[in-house]
Formats: structure tokens, sequence, C-alpha cells
């Protein structure tokens, strides 16, 4: 017992570390079975090129758009912006958005970056989709035998005759894996130069950091126990009004606005320090104050996580 929770605790403490940990390993697996058992270069000079690029970019393409849809920010963004756009958008808000969508892009990248990157190294796509290329073939051809390039699409299948034409392959697989230890080490570097600066530019300390979480992790937790318990409530009176045709009790429900505003994304404001939009929303309530942005609400990269806990994932929505 002790052991499992120390396993759940491990998870709990890390479990963004462990989630694109999961992801990185499936993905690499996921592009190994696929160069393996379903990938087949048709050794064609018409159809080489085509087929090498879609089993090397499309499910880098998939991968990418779900990235976007198993993010709870995304859905915070999108869910009623149409209904809501017209009256509240302004330009501050317009440019927190793509702040909002420049982030969501970063960590929707994670999996089709590594599929390409784990491609590449492998190679059979980058030789595939290479040996099709008219002018990539004559560049690799250029002072061989007459017949290379004729044969060079032939060469992922080890049915070219031309002895210089399977020779190439040996290049070609070395373009490819140093191509993808480039883009690994440009990833590396970019995570590390974005991550500290993000944490640089930090408007809180690293123990308020860590503070900040554990409150949203109770808060949420607070917040599906209450709901649960109000909803469930609220069914009870209502089933049971309707078979005994009574008019219900008042239950205080907030109201479309009010889901709106806890719902919206969070912005930080070093003037008045919420560590939620529910916690800015109770606050400001009893101050008779608007939800609406103000002068010094800001997007904060290193405060992303405030958006996605507990019953803001989309597992639940």
């Amino acid at each position: 017992m002790d052991k499992f929770r120390t396993v759940l605790d491990l998870h709990l403490k890390h479990h963004s570390t462990l989630g694109y940990g999961l992801v990185t390993l499936l993905t690499a697996g996921g592009e190994r079975l696929f160069s393996t058992v379903v990938f087949q270069c048709p050794c064609s000079a018409t159809w080489n090129l085509p087929y090498g690029l879609v089993f090397l970019l499309v499910p880098a393409l998939a991968l990418f758009l779900l990235g976007y849809m198993l993010n709870a920010r995304t859905w915070r963004l999108l869910t009623g912006c149409c209904a809501r756009g017209g009256r509240t958008g302004s330009c501050s808000a317009g440019l927190r958005e793509a702040l909002v969508c420049a982030q969501l892009s970063a960590a929707a990248a994670v999996a089709p970056l590594t599929w390409v990157s784990v491609a590449l190294l492998g190679g059979a796509f980058y030789e595939c989709a290479a040996t099709g290329s008219s002018p990539l073939a004559r560049r690799l051809c250029r002072d061989r035998e007459p017949t290379c390039e004729a044969q060079l699409p032939l060469a992922p299948c080890h049915q070219a005759q031309a002895p210089d034409a399977q020779d190439l392959l040996k290049e070609l697989k070395a373009q490819s894996q140093v191509l993808g230890w480039i883009l690994i080490a440009v990833v590396i570097i970019f995570l590390l130069i974005f991550t500290s600066i993000s944490r640089c530019l930090s408007p809180v300390s690293f123990l308020q950091l860590k503070f900040w979480k554990i409150y949203l992790e109770q808060e949420q937790q607070i917040l599906k126990s209450q709901a649960t318990e109000h909803a469930m409530e609220l069914a009870k009176e209502n089933i049971k009004c309707f078979f005994e045709c009574a008019h219900p009790k008042e239950y205080n429900t907030p109201t479309i606005k009010d889901w709106q505003q806890i719902s919206s994304l969070y912005t930080f404001n070093p003037k008045e320090q919420y560590y939620s939009m529910l916690h800015k929303y109770v606050n400001r309530k009893e101050k008779s104050h608007s939800m609406r942005s103000t002068e010094g609400d800001t997007v904060i990269p290193v405060l992303g996580f405030v958006d996605t806990p507990g019953m803001n994932t989309t597992a639940e929505l």
C-alpha cells in the first residue's frame, strides 16, 4: 500500500512531465510499427516522393491536431467564443488569445516533432521520398553511371541493378539521420530557452508556484464535489416535483454569465493576486466589480497550468 501511495504521489507531482514522456514513447513506438509493418516503398519514380512524404508528414499533422483536441485550454478558448466575441472582443483580448494559441501550438507540437525525429533517424521514409525526387536524383547521380538516375527509385526495394544506385542508400540514410539529430537538438534547445525565459519572467517565486498548484488541485476537487452534490439535489427536486405535480423549491444556481466568467482564460494582474478565475470572480463579486479585463491583466506562460487542472480536462468535458 505504501508503494502504491508513493507511485500515486509521484504521478500527481509530475503528471505533466510523465504525460509528455508517455506521449513521446507512444509516438516513437507507433512510428517504429508503421515503418516496419505498414510502410512499403512502391519503388516507383512517380510514387516514391508522395508516398514517403505522406508517411513522414501526414501522421505528424494528425498528431498536431490531436494535441489541440486533447488540450483543455483549446476548449476554454473556443467554447462560446462565437456567442460572446462580438460583444466583448477587444484588441488586448485578441493579443492574449493569440499568445494562448501560440502556447497551445507549442504543446501540441511535441508528438509530431517526435514522430518526424524518429522517422528521420530510421531513414526509411526519407530514403523512399528522396529516391523519387528528380532534382535530388540528378544531384546524387552526378559523375556516376548513366543508368544511376533511372535505377535510383528501385534502390529502396534492393532491385536496382546499378551498383552506384544501391550505394547511394547509405548516403541518403546518413542524411536522414543527420537531419533527425539536428531536429532533436533544435527542439531541446528551444525548450530549454523557452522554459528558462518563462521561469525567469515568472511573477511569483518557486515556492509560491508550488503552493499555487496545490491550491488549484484542492479547488478543483471541492468544486467537483460541490457541483455533483448540487446537481444531484437539483435533479432530485425536479424529478420529485414532476411526479407529484408540485412547484419546485428555489435553488440558487449560477447564471450563464457567472459560468462564462469563471470559464474564461486566466489572466494575471500583480495588483490583484488571484489563484484562479473562480478566486477572482468571488472576490470581485463581493466588491461589485466586473470580471472584464482591466489594465495590467496579462497571460503568463508559466501560469498556463491554471486553465488545465481537475474538472477542466477534456476527458470530463
